[in-house]
């Protein structure tokens, strides 16, 4: 299972990211170009002390990405507002990485044709969307928790 941010706009997402990656045990794939320069410094902070324990793997492009090794196992699972079905009730594989379009725009045609899937979550009437890092953690828990790939790891708090 991995997590994938395609152009994100906002650096606290990517830090909020890959927060959720490290707790989870996910790497965390990010598309540039960014929104915001994406240094080294830049991740560290948006990351707080996570960033260590994040397994983040940058691609210079959508193309990039495609070719990148990451991409050999697993089905490419996009989630979007356009998507055509709903993501609970969709049968998520080990392998697959789960892709989150832009904050600003989503995801281009190219990045849609991409995907061998494209999923929804399911809101209240008249809501238009959630925070990135929250969809991403609401389909990432449903993920693990079918491929029984959670960490088994007690609280540490």
């Amino acid at each position: 299972m991995r997590l994938a941010l395609f152009q994100p706009d906002i650096p606290q997402n990517v830090g909020a990211a890959l927060r959720l990656g490290a707790c989870l045990g996910v790497p965390v794939d990010v598309i540039e170009p960014c929104g915001f320069p994406l240094s080294d410094a830049g991740v560290r902070r948006a990351a707080m002390d996570y960033g260590a324990l994040a397994d983040l793997k940058r691609h210079a492009g959508w193309t990039d990405f495609l070719e990148s090794a990451e991409r050999a196992e697993g089905r490419l699972i996009l989630f979007t507002t356009k998507g055509a079905r709903a993501f609970h009730g969709f049968d998520f594989r080990p392998g697959d990485t789960l892709l989150f379009g832009r904050e600003s725009s989503g995801a281009p045609p190219e990045v849609h044709a991409a995907a061998q899937a494209r999923l929804y979550i399911p809101l209240a009437p008249g809501a238009r969307s959630l925070n990135l890092t929250v969809s991403a953690a609401i389909a990432l828990s449903e993920a693990l928790r079918q491929t029984h790939a959670f960490p088994t790891g007690a609280p540490t708090g």
